[in-house]
């Protein structure tokens, strides 16, 4: 048994290694000195001060964090409508699938699938395609997490609400958002870390003008794994592990209340 225990001891350090290490050498290489990111000359923050000199890699930032916003806010909201709706109208399994379809369909699909319809109805590529695009993946994620904490909601307590004299509207927003906070959080961090990082699907239904933080490192990075590169994928970390956190502590809160 001694023995066994070991060995998958040993099997988790490896498989944690294996995942993690590839984060640790960009976020490590970031502090590199050198230009070349392969030869280690000194540890410093040269490259995260000038990287703001860069104009391409400072709007391409500014406009993923304003795509990331509103992407956010447009999934929370169409997504937590079509939870409430979907359980009010006890929806069975194909259209709670159906809901979450954009979630499991293949991005590159997905991506040629709005490219389309952008087409047909001769949008032009911008950054309004993209919160588009980006609004309708993110949106099957908020659903798919909003639905499974509105069914541990007790139907009892909006029922009491109601006899109470209380409005549908009221209902809702005194008895049934605030049991929903800690998975509208969720939904909220999620929807923003995979609009910010997200690629495949800008690439398809942006225009050439706006791009996106993720493809101007795209474009960068065909001429090799400059130290630039590096610093943007550790502050695209550090984002999303500040999300995280934040994530974390406001569903205790909410969970509290």
């Amino acid at each position: 048994m001694l023995k066994k225990i070991n060995l998958s001891s040993v099997i988790a350090v490896f498989v944690l290694i294996f995942l993690y290490l590839p984060i640790a050498a960009v976020v490590g290489l970031s502090f590199n000195t050198s230009s070349n990111s392969l030869i280690w000359k000194g540890f410093g923050f040269d490259w995260y001060k000038q990287i703001w000199s860069n104009e391409a890699i400072v709007e391409g930032f500014q406009r993923t964090i304003f795509v990331a916003i509103v992407t956010t806010v447009l999934s929370l909201i169409i997504g937590t409508t079509i939870s409430i709706g979907l359980n009010k109208l006890k929806a069975g399994g194909f259209l709670r699938t159906f809901s979450t379809a954009p979630a499991i369909v293949p991005d590159l699909v997905l991506a040629i699938g709005l490219l389309t319809t952008f087409s047909t109805i001769s949008l032009n590529l911008s950054l309004l395609t993209v919160i588009i695009s980006h609004t309708v993946f993110c949106t099957a994620f908020v659903v798919a997490i909003v639905l499974a904490r509105i069914g541990l909601i007790d139907p009892a307590i909006e029922e009491a609400s109601t006899d109470l004299g209380a409005s549908a509207a009221k209902t809702l927003f005194k008895i049934t958002i605030p049991q929903l906070m800690p998975s509208l959080v969720a939904g909220a961090v999620l929807s923003f870390t995979l609009s910010m990082d997200e690629f495949v699907i800008a690439f398809f239904t942006n225009g050439p003008e706006t791009p996106t933080l993720p493809m101007v490192i795209y474009s960068m990075i065909r001429f090799g794994v400059t130290p630039e590169i590096n610093v943007l994928g550790t502050l695209l970390l550090l984002i999303s592990f500040i999300g995280v956190i934040f994530a974390q502590r406001i569903g205790k809160v909410a969970d509290s209340i």
